[in-house]
């Protein structure tokens, strides 16, 4: 059994060969359905290569690399992450806003995001963990 992490879901199955899957258990992994045209999803169908097709089964790993979106697996191959394209994830980020706080700089001044409004800022994060 594999297991494949995605934005959506969690989801379990059978998987050969790498990340070969039967269309139906592509499917219910990403919501991608196979049509001869292609990976299908809503309005967007996109062309697989013929190495990535065979016998009904579909070389997710290779289909979803051809989206410009990253594949990584554990040594085992039993687990398997499919992440967001770079366009997804800019998307997103876009429409997003970051709340409001106050932080102190090393001197101990507070600043509050909203005062610096209209302006370039460059916020960095660190954890220990």
């Amino acid at each position: 059994m594999t297991t494949l992490l995605t934005e959506q879901d969690v989801v379990t199955i059978h998987a050969a060969n790498g990340l070969w899957l039967t269309a139906v258990d592509a499917e219910r992994a990403t919501g991608w359905q196979l049509k001869p045209e292609g990976m299908c999803r809503d309005d967007r169908c996109v062309p697989l290569p013929k190495t990535a097709l065979r016998d009904n089964q579909v070389d997710l790993a290779a289909f979803w690399q051809s989206l410009g979106a990253p594949v990584v697996h554990d040594d085992a191959k039993n687990i398997w992450v499919l992440g967001a394209s770079a366009e997804e994830r800019n998307k997103t980020l876009a429409g997003s806003i970051v709340p409001d706080f106050t932080l102190p700089d090393l001197a101990g001044q507070p600043h509050t995001l909203s005062a610096l409004r209209g302006k370039k800022v460059f916020l960095t994060t660190w954890a220990s963990w």
